[in-house]
């Protein structure tokens, strides 16, 4: 047990600057779970993250000596905003890297804290490299993120709040974790204080760093890392931070993007806040850790880390949280084309609300239409299809199809019957001005683009669904090529939801 912790954590002097959050209740969330829920409000902290407690902690560390050098650190955002404003109430000179797709929101709320904002790289380890090397030449003093004693006991001050303003029964405890900070300060504290209180990490299941090093018992480094929870986005947990949470960790849950985005919307409905994704990750995962223990009565808290979101992203937000609540199913149904067959298959959904609907024309005999269901879970929806297929339609369902939910329900009824050739990839590329004239400069004319499909989703990633026309005897050449792009891809040639609408 790193026992070492506790004094560091009830040293911390950090509240000349950061705030004592208070713990809030969800009563909604709690009457629908069964059980009593609770919300640490860190998107309350003056810069909207707990991540200010960490950055300030290793501030007030630093030597006069190492405060009239400046500090330098890699962030896309809550560590930048922390940095800048501990650094400002400090007067010491602050510079933040952060990468070129972050949000102008992020950069702006950093230079208005007094820190000099240098743009490099399309990611958070293009940025990093590019301030330890400006480190090294400048003499700055690096402030890690995460991996850090003093940026971990910083968060840590966290834990102490908690046990401070409830002292009655707490059976768990869920953290968010990216690099691993915040988790492993929490759980040093708590593991030390009140042992039989549970510490469930929440990871988004595309960069669970922990979940692989705990599989593993040694550190890994995830050769990719989805970036919807940009806050959590860490390929490799920290070395300091794996060494407290390999210990004091009792269960790692992986969430989903609707998972995450149905989070959101509970803490909403609750508090009429609305937090990040990454912020929103302990809820998930508390509501995934209560439908597979099946457990009721208990007391279980999350907390709420951070706020800072575009609002150009709560469409694409609003579109999946329906999904992740298991409130929606998303189907492929086969109808007969023939006149009042929509009016049928209506019927026999028994006065279901229909949420969305596509279609267009494909031949005399039979439509594939797209639709979406309102469902009450999970077995609900189960129970749909089941019903469904004993009427006599054919069904299939797209509901955890992620290329249908991204782009086939914009597209549906694009056939061409005189494409035979066509292959079918999926792309993202780092989000911003000309970054799609760039893709498709370097996609080139090596063969004819027969299909494309782009929505800006106001993430820091765009996503693009490509058709090209490949000879057989030329198809594989074609990952050998894509491989030269250095995009993220993947074939759906083969997807069911490609094969009903545009196949």
């Amino acid at each position: 047990m790193p026992r070492s912790y506790i004094k560091r954590i009830l040293d911390a002097r950090i509240y000349d600057l950061a705030e004592e959050t208070p713990i809030d209740e969800a009563p909604l969330l709690s009457s629908r779970l069964n059980n009593r829920v609770l919300l640490k409000r860190e998107d309350l902290q003056p810069v909207f993250s707990f991540k200010l407690r960490g950055a300030y902690n290793k501030m007030l560390q630093l030597s006069d000596a190492e405060r009239a050098r400046g500090v330098i650190a890699a962030s896309a955002g809550n560590h930048a905003q922390g940095l800048a404003l501990a650094a400002k109430k400090m007067a010491v000179k602050a510079t933040i890297v952060m990468p070129r797709t972050t949000a102008q929101i992020k950069i702006d709320a950093v230079r208005s804290r007094g820190a000099r904002v240098i743009l490099h790289g399309d990611a958070y380890d293009d940025a990093s490299l590019h301030a330890h090397q400006l480190a090294k030449d400048k003499g700055f003093i690096y402030i890690h993120p995460f991996d850090d004693p003093d940026v971990i006991a910083g968060q840590g001050t966290i834990a102490v709040e908690i046990l401070r303003q409830h002292t009655g029964k707490l059976d768990a405890i869920f953290v968010p974790v990216g690099g691993g900070g915040l988790c492993a300060g929490i759980a040093a504290y708590v593991k030390y204080v009140r042992p039989g209180i549970k510490i469930i990490a929440v990871e988004s299941d595309d960069a669970a760093c922990l979940t692989a090093a705990m599989a593993k018992g040694r550190r890994v480094r995830l050769k990719e890392v989805g970036l919807f929870a940009d806050g959590t986005a860490v390929a490799q947990i920290g070395k300091e931070t794996f060494r407290i949470l390999r210990q004091t960790v009792d269960e790692v849950i992986t969430v989903s993007t609707d998972e995450i985005c149905a989070a959101i919307k509970d803490i909403f409905d609750d508090t009429r806040s609305i937090c990040e994704p990454a912020g929103a990750l302990a809820v998930a995962g508390l509501k995934k850790y209560v439908a597979q223990a099946d457990c009721a009565g208990r007391t279980l808290l999350a907390i709420d880390s951070g706020a800072n979101i575009n609002f150009d992203r709560l469409r694409y937000i609003s579109e999946r949280t329906e999904i992740g609540e298991k409130r929606e199913a998303v189907l492929a149904v086969t109808i007969p084309e023939s006149p009042g067959s929509f009016k049928r298959f209506c019927a026999a959904l028994s006065r279901r609300m229909v949420t969305e609907f596509n279609y267009r024309f494909a031949d005399s005999t039979d439509a594939h239409i797209f639709v979406g269901i309102q469902v009450g879970s999970d077995a609900d929806r189960k129970a749909l299809l089941d019903e469904l297929s004993t009427k006599g339609y054919p069904v299939a369902d797209m509901t955890d199809n992620e290329m249908a939910k991204l782009h086939i329900r914009h597209m549906v009824g694009g056939r061409v019957a005189e494409i035979d050739d066509e292959v079918v990839y999926r792309f993202e590329f780092p989000e911003r001005p000309g970054a799609l004239l760039s893709f498709l400069g370097k996609l080139g004319g090596r063969w004819n683009i027969s299909m494309f499909h782009y929505r800006n989703h106001g993430s820091d990633y765009g996503r693009v669904l490509v058709g090209l026309q490949v000879p057989v005897n030329e198809r594989r050449e074609v990952p050998q090529f894509l491989d030269s792009l250095n995009y993220r891809y993947q074939e759906e040639s083969d997807n069911e939801a490609y094969q009903f609408f545009l196949s």
